[in-house]
């Protein structure tokens, strides 16, 4: 389970799949909207681990 925060790591790592202006969103190029995408996508699957690590926990 603590692999999902590898996700966010690898969706953001390689910089030239995103650095690009297109598809803009709201008026946002790509390049922004992309990251402000991660943020709580990032803090779900943090939530989402922590939640597993504790109810793992509970059982021993």
């Amino acid at each position: 389970m603590k692999l999902l925060l590898l996700i966010p790591f690898l969706g953001l790592l390689w910089t030239p799949f995103y650095n690009q202006p297109l598809p803009a969103l709201f008026g946002f190029p790509f390049f922004y909207w992309y990251q402000f995408l991660w943020v709580p996508l990032t803090s779900f699957l943090i939530w989402l681990v922590y939640r597993h690590e504790q109810r793992k926990g509970e059982q021993r």
